[in-house]
């Protein structure tokens, strides 16, 4: 993955991915802005669940709703579940099965680093 939150490195995109190639960096954009802007810290709970912790804004969780039904669309290995932690944050499961933890490290790794 590159370092440069504007220039998307999609080298860990699944080949199981339905999404078009071409759609492919844009949806990696939006994930960036989404780790940029809503998460608040990310928790690795076992090697196939992430969990990351959200602001509590209710356009957060529209957000997070859209992008994870979008996900699960194209790459249906993917089960997200949002919730509502407390009164300021929600929380967003990622769960994969063991064959594609990669992803899930992947992932995880991107929501630290630009979130930073």
């Amino acid at each position: 993955m590159s370092d440069q939150h504007g220039m998307p490195d999609d080298s860990w995109v699944p080949d199981a991915c339905t999404l078009p190639t071409a759609e492919q960096p844009l949806r990696l954009a939006e994930f960036d802005r989404f780790f940029q802007d809503a998460v608040r810290g990310v928790d690795r709970l076992s090697a196939g669940w992430l969990l990351l912790r959200l602001d509590g804004a209710e356009q957060t969780e529209r957000a997070a709703r859209d992008l994870a039904a979008r996900e699960s669309s194209c790459c249906s290995f993917f089960t997200f579940d949002i919730s509502r932690a407390d009164a300021t944050g929600l929380t967003l499961d990622v769960r994969v099965p063991a064959a594609h933890v990669d992803i899930l490290d992947a992932l995880a790794e991107r929501a630290r680093r630009v979130r930073r």
